[in-house]
């Protein structure tokens, strides 16, 4: 899609910074964990080398004092990175000291090297970067914390909520500084809430704003000038849309996250089914990801044509290299030739087309195994309050009821459609929840999943006599019109965010539901004209009066997105939908992508007891190595020589003709002991070659710090 990758950003200001340290001299790259899989993400090492780095380290682990050459340190603001740090220049394990932070540092940590005396003298550059955040895709960022949401929600974390919306509100502002945006904030404010959490948006949105305007006092660059105009950033929680997360979603991407046994961590694998791998596909976890071109063009198609686009698109792909249409016989030198410069680039294009058909089969296969259009039909009419002619639907509780008791539909599935049966009601007697439970014959604890949802804002229990209106828990749900395609029938729900972005990009989403952190300065701005307006300079904005829409080649306004308590592959599809029909940059960030399974674990999580959580607030603190404390020993002296006086008799009788040992052995044995001299190439072969290994293994350790996939 059109508009600026994060990722592209991200990696910009990662080389830039290292670049800007460049004094013509070498330098090591001072690298901990966290920051390792941060730039590990977006740049490559080879990227890192060529900016005169001539080696990557971890500062946790074990390294040579190197007194001769700078380091650039890019840490993460943590208690136990500065433990580690301070150990460092206490040693003055380098000669001079480059200092980034990855984020804010706390107000005390910089206290801390403030007072350092050896700080004052080592350190000859400091900045934050605010790149704390991990680019998913081109416009989809996550902070990988899928504690995020039982923090937010679980009422034994209360106390957490406070610290942890700080956290989430530096990240936020991270991402803003990042694209130089200084936006209007906007956030969701639920009407009528009966949930605990209903006023998580407004806090965090006021801490955004907060920090945000911290960081434009203290930075008078920020924001940058542009022409672009002035973004939004609009604050949601999972509350927004409680039926997004449990829909069977037919589109490539958030098909195969729900029915595919992906593995995901710091990046997403995939190995092929074994009847997929028996027809020539590789049998190993391949990758998936923005490096994938065949992903990033399907991966929001709908599974009704991805088939036919996808064979279309590998013909087409073979057409363009035609030099492979008879890669058996080749007949001239300039053919071959020509095979074996396109050979890595085919190769290539040929390997990602068979990982996605066969994914694209081993998903299909799962859809027909588990009767998935019989129940996505029944979900469809729950989630729009329409059936398939859009008209009121009649008989969904024995629809519902025949598909729990079929046993061909599986348990998860049986769950996820009684709790849309739920929200559908706003709520049930106990005694029909009871009913719905044995016809699924699901375990007693799935009941804890359903109850838990109250949590979220849910009406579960209704009484006999219960005159209160139906919820709307899918916001601003409008009048669906009907279309031709086929697959509409299984695909008519639209999550609740890509009506806030259609309303909002219009200059019609309801301030109310909505409201701005700053009203009595952003209200205006906010509506139909925000798009014309520069963050660069509003006062001097020209009239616009006579435009009735922006021109494509003007720089796009940017939308931003936060999702508290993760986010779907649904709605990261509606943000890239939105960007492309209504001429606007929607970037979506959260905490941590959702699939149907892991939200159900989550939210049945909200009652356990908070010990077997294992939040990271509740595990012990990082410490700083002891080894970096330790007192560096002095090298040990060489040892004196030591002559044996041997009687020649002796000598004589140790002595074997032809026996090799007397020529690579004196016999007194002095050799052995003798100190080589440091820099000598007459020190014999033994040391130059161990000196080559030790080379060859620190060269190796170089080029491999990243590693490979975890």
């Amino acid at each position: 899609m059109a508009g600026t990758s994060v990722i592209s950003i991200q990696q910009n200001i990662i080389l830039e910074t290292i670049r800007g340290t460049d004094l013509g001299e070498w330098k090591v790259l001072i690298l901990d964990g966290e920051s390792r899989k941060l730039i590990h993400g977006v740049v490559g090492e080879d990227d890192i080398l060529a900016l005169n780095v001539s080696n990557i380290e971890q500062i946790e682990e074990r390294r040579p004092t190197n007194k001769e050459m700078d380091a650039v340190y890019l840490l993460s603001p943590l208690p136990h990175i500065m433990d580690c740090l301070m150990a460092d220049l206490e040693r003055r394990r380098y000669r001079r000291t480059f200092l980034v932070w990855t984020s804010l540092l706390h107000p005390d940590l910089q206290a801390r090297l403030d007072r350092s005396a050896m700080a004052k003298q080592q350190i000859v550059y400091a900045s934050v970067l605010n790149v704390d955040y991990y680019p998913r895709e081109s416009h989809l960022i996550t902070f990988r914390d899928p504690w995020s949401f039982p923090t937010l929600f679980h009422p034994a974390c209360n106390h957490l909520v406070r610290r942890h919306m700080e956290e989430l509100a530096q990240k936020i502002v991270s991402l803003c500084v990042s694209l130089g945006e200084y936006p209007t904030i906007r956030y969701h404010n639920p009407q009528k809430p009966s949930h605990e959490a209903s006023i998580l948006c407004s806090h965090l949105a006021r801490f955004v704003q907060t920090q945000l305007d911290q960081h434009a006092k203290y930075n008078t660059d920020f924001p940058p000038l542009s022409s672009r105009p002035r973004g939004v950033l609009i604050i949601a929680d999972r509350s927004l849309d409680l039926f997004a997360p449990l829909l069977h979603e037919f589109t490539y991407q958030a098909m195969v996250h729900d029915l595919l046994p992906l593995t995901e961590g710091d990046k997403i694998y995939y190995k092929p089914s074994a009847s997929q791998a028996g027809k020539g596909q590789k049998d190993k976890d391949q990758e998936i990801g923005e490096k994938d071109s065949v992903w990033v063009k399907f991966r929001h198609l709908h599974m009704k044509d991805l088939l036919d686009e996808m064979v279309k698109d590998f013909n087409a792909f073979k057409a363009q290299n035609p030099q492979f249409a008879d890669s058996e016989n080749p007949t001239t030198i300039n053919s071959i030739k020509d095979m074996l410069a396109g050979l890595p680039k085919f190769q290539q294009g040929k390997e990602a087309y068979s990982l996605h058909l066969s994914m694209t089969q081993d998903a299909m296969n799962v859809f027909q195994e588990r009767r998935l259009a019989d129940i996505a039909s029944v979900e469809q009419s729950l989630a729009t309050g329409l059936d398939e002619d859009y008209k009121k639907p009649k008989n969904l509780a024995d629809q519902v009821i025949r598909l729990l008791d079929d046993d061909a539909i599986e348990f998860p599935d049986r769950l996820r459609l009684i709790i849309q049966y739920l929200l559908y009601r706003d709520g049930l007697l106990p005694t029909d929840i009871q009913k719905l439970l044995a016809h699924a014959r699901l375990p007693a604890q799935d009941s804890e999943v359903i109850y838990n949802l109250e949590l979220l804002g849910a009406h579960v229990n209704r009484a006999l006599k219960d005159s209160r209106p139906a919820a709307d828990y899918h916001f601003g749900k409008k009048e669906v019109q009907p279309q031709a395609s086929d697959e509409s029938g299984l695909s008519r729900f639209e999550p609740a965010l890509k009506v806030v972005l259609e309303d909002h990009c219009r200059g019609t989403l309801d301030e109310n539901i909505f409201p701005f952190t700053k009203p009595h300065l952003d209200a205006t701005e906010g509506l139909i004209g925000q798009e014309h307006v520069s963050q660069a300079s509003l006062r001097s904005a020209k009239p616009t009066w006579a435009r009735t829409r922006p021109s494509t080649t003007e720089p796009r306004q940017r939308v931003m997105v936060f999702m508290a308590g993760g986010a779907t592959y649904s709605e990261s599809r509606a943000c890239y939908e939105v960007s492309q029909s209504l001429n606007k940059d929607v970037y979506l960030s959260t905490s941590h992508m959702l699939n149907p399974s892991l939200y159900l674990r989550q939210v049945g999580d909200l009652s356990v007891d908070r010990r077997r959580l294992d939040l990271p607030a509740d595990r012990p603190q990082p410490r700083a190595p002891d080894h970096l404390f330790e007192k560096e020993m002095p090298a040990p002296p060489p040892p004196a020589p030591s002559y044996k006086t041997q009687a020649p008799v002796e000598g004589m009788q140790q002595m074997r003709i032809n026996d090799d040992r007397t020529h690579r052995k004196p016999i007194n044995g002095t050799h052995q002991h003798q100190p080589s001299p440091p820099q000598s190439a007459s020190s014999a072969g033994g040391r130059l070659v161990k000196d080559k290994d030790r080379e060859g293994e620190k060269k190796k350790k170089k080029h491999n710090f990243f590693g490979s996939k975890k």
